[in-house]
C-alpha cells in the first residue's frame, strides 16, 4: 500500500525540481487536482525546499495516510530521531482551532496506534501562511507528543532550524517507519463509520489480543451462519464480554459483512438503546455527506442507514399480533439482548398497545418472530455481564427459558465463560442448559477491553471495587493508575479544570451521572434534564449541546454502549457505602429512600458500572463534602464512598 504520495530524503528533496514532485504527488492522488490544491502543494513544496536547505540529514513524506481510518497528514518529516507532523493552511491569515486539534489528533494517533512511533518524540506544527506570528513554549507532555507550535510562512524556517538544534533522539530507519503496521482502537462511533465503508473488523482494530479475539468470534459467528444456512438449522448464539470489549462492533461487523455476502440474508443489527442507535445513525449520515460532498441528501443517507440500523422496538411492533409476517431478515443481531423485558414488564408495555392478555417475555416473541422462516435463521444475542440497568430487564435467563420452554428445536451456542455469576445470577449451569440443544463455542465470549486502549484491566478494576474486593481493587488500580489515570475530588471545579488539561485535539470529555443522581443539582448536574444523544456525542467544542460544555449530563440510560475520552463521574447519594458494604437508595419526593428489592440493587449496582466504564483514558470521580443542614446531602451520605476510594489508592486532586 503506498502510504504516502512523495517521500525522499531531505536532501533529495530539497534538490529536485517542482515539477517532479508535483508529478508524484498527482500521480498518487486517487483524484484529479484541483487549482486550489495545486496551488497548496505549490506553495508547500518551495516553502520547505527552502527552509530544509540547510538542515543536514533527515526524511519528508508529503500526504501520509493514517491507514484504514483514511485521514492524510500533510508532511511528516523525521530529523535528529525526532518526527515533525505539519498541517498547512495556505492562505490563512489566523490559527484556527479546529487546525490545531486536527494536528494534534494526527499526532496521537501516531503515538497510540503506530508501532514505529511508540516510542518516538512527536512534534506537532500548524502553518497558517498569513497568520501573525506566535511565541511559543517548547512543552512536551509524558507520553512524548509536544504541545502544538504555530508559524506562519515567516517564522517557519527558524522554527524548525530551532527544534533541529535542541532536540534530538535516537535515529531511525524512515521507510521503516513509513511501512510500519497501525493497529488502531476507534471509538464505537469511529468503528461503525469504517464497517460502513467496507472495511472489516481486523482492519479497524489492534492486531494484539484484542482484535485476535474480536476476528476468533467474527470467524465463529460466520461459520455457525453458514452451517445454518446449509443443514436448513434454526440457531442462537450467545456472545459475551466485558465491558468495552467490542461485543457491540461484533455485531455491527456481522451485520455489514452478511449483507456484502448476500443481501437476500438482510442481515440486521438490532438495538433497543435508542441512545445508542440515535448516535449511530447520526454519525453514519454525516460521515457520509462529508464523503460523498452533497451527493447524498442527509433524508436518503439516514434512509439508508436505518436498513443497516434498526431499533429493535420498531422490529418488535411491526410483528405484533395478528400479524404472522415472516421477517425479511435472515440472520438478526440482538444488541444489548440482556436488556430484553421480562414477561410482566412485556405485559404492562402490550396493554399501553392496546394487546391484553400478553404471556411471552421479550426474548420468547423475538424467538418466536425469527421461528417463522421455514428454512434457516440465525439469532445473535450480543450480553453484557452486569448491565441491566433499566426495572423489568429480564438478563440472559429469560432467552434460556423461552427457547426451553418454546423452541427445544433450535441449535444454542455458548462459551464456557458464560457460567460467570453476573450472567447466570447465581444459578447452576445445569439448571439453566437442561432442555436445550446447547453446543459450547469458545470464540463467543470477548474477554479483553478494546475501550480503554491504554490499560486493558479497567473493567476488572471497577468490578473489584463494586464487588467491594479492597485488596484486589488496590493491586489493580496500582497497575493500571500510572497509564490510565484515575483521579477523585470533592470540588466539581477541580474536576473541571482537571479533564480540559488531560484533553487534547478532539478527545471528548463529558460529564455523567446516575439517574438516581438527584441531588447533585445545586451544581449544575441535574440528571432529569433530557439531553439530544446525537449532539452531546458528535457536536464540536463550539456547541453548547457538545458534551465538551460540561453543562448536559448524560446518565446510564445515554451512554451505555458509547464511550468518551474523558469522564467526570458525579458520584452521589444512592449509591453509598455504609459501615464498609454498598447500600442501594433512591431520591423520592423529599427524602432518600432504602431500596430493597434485590433486583433495583442489582440495577444500581450496575448502573455505577456502566458510569465508570465509560471512559477509553481516564476519569475523575467526583464526590461532594455533604452538608449536614441539609438532610438530603448529610456528611455521613458521602464521606464512606469517599473515603472507601481513598483506601483504594485514589489520589485527589
Amino acid at each position: 500500500m503506498q502510504r504516502s504520495y512523495y517521500s525522499n530524503d531531505l536532501q533529495s528533496f530539497c534538490t529536485q525540481s517542482l515539477k517532479e514532485i508535483l508529478g508524484q504527488i498527482a500521480f498518487h492522488t486517487p483524484f484529479d487536482l484541483d487549482q486550489n490544491s495545486r496551488n497548496s502543494f505549490v506553495h508547500e513544496i518551495k516553502s520547505l525546499q527552502h527552509v530544509l536547505k540547510d538542515i543536514p540529514a533527515g526524511s519528508i513524506a508529503f500526504e501520509y495516510t493514517i491507514p484504514r481510518i483514511g485521514e492524510r497528514i500533510d508532511v511528516v518529516i523525521a530529523c535528529a530521531g525526532i518526527l515533525y507532523v505539519l498541517e498547512f493552511k495556505v492562505g490563512e491569515s489566523s490559527y484556527p482551532r479546529h487546525a490545531i486539534d486536527q494536528v494534534v489528533d494526527y499526532a496521537l494517533a501516531l503515538k497510540y496506534f503506530h508501532q514505529e512511533s511508540h516510542q518516538k518524540k512527536i512534534v506537532p506544527l500548524v502553518i497558517c501562511t498569513h497568520a501573525p506570528s506566535k511565541e511559543h513554549q517548547l512543552t512536551v507532555g509524558q507520553d512524548g507528543v509536544y504541545h502544538p507550535i504555530l508559524c506562519n510562512d515567516n517564522t517557519l524556517g527558524p522554527t524548525l532550524t530551532k527544534l533541529t538544534s535542541t532536540l534530538c533522539d535516537e535515529a531511525f530507519h524512515f521507510e521503516q517507519w513509513l511501512t510500519s503496521p497501525y493497529m488502531p482502537t476507534p471509538t464505537i462511533i469511529e468503528a461503525a463509520q469504517a464497517l460502513y465503508r467496507g472495511h472489516d473488523v481486523k482492519e479497524i482494530s489492534r492486531s494484539d489480543a484484542g482484535a485476535y479475539n474480536l476476528s476468533l468470534t467474527t470467524k465463529a459467528l460466520n461459520r455457525i451462519i453458514e452451517q445454518s444456512k446449509q443443514h436448513h438449522e434454526k440457531s442462537i448464539c450467545f456472545v459475551t464480554g466485558v465491558p468495552g470489549a467490542g461485543k457491540t462492533l461484533v455485531g455491527l461487523n456481522i451485520a455489514n459483512e452478511r449483507h456484502q455476502y448476500d443481501e437476500q440474508e438482510h442481515a440486521v443489527f438490532l438495538s433497543g438503546n435508542g441512545p445508542l442507535v440515535a448516535v449511530l445513525r447520526e454519525a453514519l449520515a454525516r460521515d457520509e455527506i462529508k464523503r460523498f460532498k452533497g451527493k447524498i441528501t442527509k433524508t436518503a443517507s439516514k434512509r439508508k442507514v436505518a436498513a443497516f440500523i434498526q431499533n429493535i422496538h420498531h422490529f418488535r411492533d411491526a410483528y405484533l399480533p395478528p400479524s404472522e409476517q415472516v421477517p425479511a431478515e435472515k440472520v438478526a443481531i440482538f444488541d444489548e439482548a440482556q436488556r430484553a423485558w421480562t414477561k410482566e414488564q412485556t405485559a404492562k408495555f402490550m396493554l399501553k398497545r392496546h394487546v391484553p392478555g400478553w404471556n411471552m417475555s421479550e426474548p420468547e416473541f423475538l424467538i418466536s418472530v425469527m421461528d417463522r422462516h421455514q428454512d434457516w435463521t440465525v439469532i445473535i444475542c450480543l450480553i453484557g455481564g452486569g448491565q441491566e440497568i433499566h426495572t423489568g430487564e429480564a438478563g440472559l435467563l429469560a432467552w434460556f427459558d423461552a427457547l426451553r420452554d418454546h423452541f427445544p428445536d433450535w441449535n444454542v451456542y455458548v462459551s464456557p465463560q458464560i457460567s460467570d455469576v453476573e450472567y447466570t445470577h447465581g444459578k447452576p449451569l445445569e439448571h439453566l442448559f437442561t432442555g436445550l440443544r446447547l453446543y459450547r463455542e469458545p470464540n463467543l465470549h470477548l474477554s479483553v477491553s478494546l475501550r480503554s486502549f491504554r490499560n486493558e484491566r479497567v473493567s476488572a478494576f471497577v468490578k473489584s471495587l463494586l464487588d467491594e474486593n479492597l485488596p484486589v481493587a488496590q493491586q489493580l488500580y496500582s497497575e493500571l493508575s500510572p497509564n490510565y489515570p484515575i483521579t477523585i475530588t470533592r470540588s466539581l471545579e477541580k474536576a473541571q479544570e482537571w479533564i480540559r488539561a488531560q484533553a487534547r485535539g478532539t478527545e471528548r470529555y463529558g460529564l455523567i451521572a446516575s439517574s438516581g443522581a438527584k441531588r447533585l443539582r445545586q451544581f449544575g448536574i441535574w440528571v432529569q434534564s433530557n439531553i439530544q444523544a446525537e449532539n452531546w456525542f458528535l457536536n464540536d467544542k463550539e456547541d453548547i449541546r457538545s458534551s465538551y460544555f460540561l453543562e448536559d449530563t448524560a446518565t446510564e440510560f445515554d451512554i451505555q454502549g458509547l464511550e468518551i475520552d474523558w469522564a467526570i463521574v458525579a458520584w452521589d447519594a444512592d449509591y453509598r457505602i455504609e459501615k464498609g458494604h454498598f447500600k442501594a437508595y433512591n431520591f423520592t419526593g423529599s427524602s432518600w429512600k432504602t431500596v430493597c428489592k434485590k433486583d433495583a440493587q442489582l440495577y444500581l449496582k450496575n448502573t455505577y458500572r456502566v458510569l465508570l466504564t465509560r471512559a477509553r483514558q481516564g476519569f475523575v470521580i467526583f464526590i461532594p463534602e455533604g452538608c449536614d443542614a441539609d438532610l438530603t446531602r448529610q456528611s455521613s451520605f458521602y464521606d464512606g464512598s469517599y473515603y472507601y476510594l481513598k483506601k483504594i489508592g485514589m489520589k485527589e486532586l
